[in-house]
């Protein structure tokens, strides 16, 4: 059986894990502790995830994954690509990462079960200058910044299986997106938006962060 090393945090393993829940391909799933610098580097030369090993080879970049998996059988990413989807995605990035690395950081994610792991994360990710716990108390920002990027999405979701009608890379990237979203609390989903990110989560087998959201 194939595995793929990930954390769950990370919004490149989560594009990795759902083409393997698109096409129903079983698949041991592993999550590496943040400081386990060893391990990824003994496979690809360096600390990255996600990881893709089957028959004692070796595969990272997330999106080479996706291609490696959808080129066996029956591919199921046949769509196209829309260039209002990217935009959106490029706009998105910096107020989303804004919030969600704080709250990353104090979620009960399994690559940070122990006290040195989740220490890394903080000394890698943490601006000293803004602080985490700044961040996680200004809330009114968090969802004045984040709420009127979900209302747009609204329009551009055209199926509530495919942002683009037919299943795309656009839907990779975008279920990665909403994936990160979800750990931030309060946030209001318009129809089409909570729709797609409910039916991607189950085609995907991916679970949202809503129940662990902050």
């Amino acid at each position: 059986m194939p595995t793929l090393y990930v954390y769950e945090h990370c919004p490149f393993c989560i594009k990795a894990r759902m083409i393997f829940g698109l096409k129903n391909i079983p698949f041991h799933l592993v999550t590496l502790l943040n400081d386990d610098v060893d391990t990824p580097t003994a496979m690809v030369g360096r600390k990255m995830v996600p990881i893709f090993e089957r028959d004692g080879q070796y595969m990272p970049e997330s999106l080479d994954i996706v291609a490696r998996i959808d080129a066996d059988g029956t591919p199921v990413l046949t769509g196209a690509r829309r260039p209002e989807v990217a935009q959106w995605l490029s706009r998105t990035g910096s107020a989303l990462y804004r919030q969600f690395l704080p709250r990353a950081a104090v979620a009960p994610f399994p690559e940070f079960a122990t006290t040195s792991a989740r220490a890394y994360f903080l000394t890698n990710k943490e601006n000293p200058d803004l602080p985490f716990s700044a961040i996680l108390k200004d809330r009114k920002t968090a969802l004045d910044s984040l709420n009127p990027l979900l209302a747009e999405l609204d329009a551009l979701i055209q199926a509530p299986d495919a942002v683009n009608g037919t299943l795309s890379y656009d839907d990779i990237d975008l279920f990665a997106q909403l994936h990160s979203f979800s750990i931030v609390r309060g946030l209001t989903y318009t129809g089409k938006v909570e729709t797609y990110r409910q039916t991607l989560s189950k085609r995907t087998g991916i679970p949202l962060l809503d129940a662990i959201a902050i």
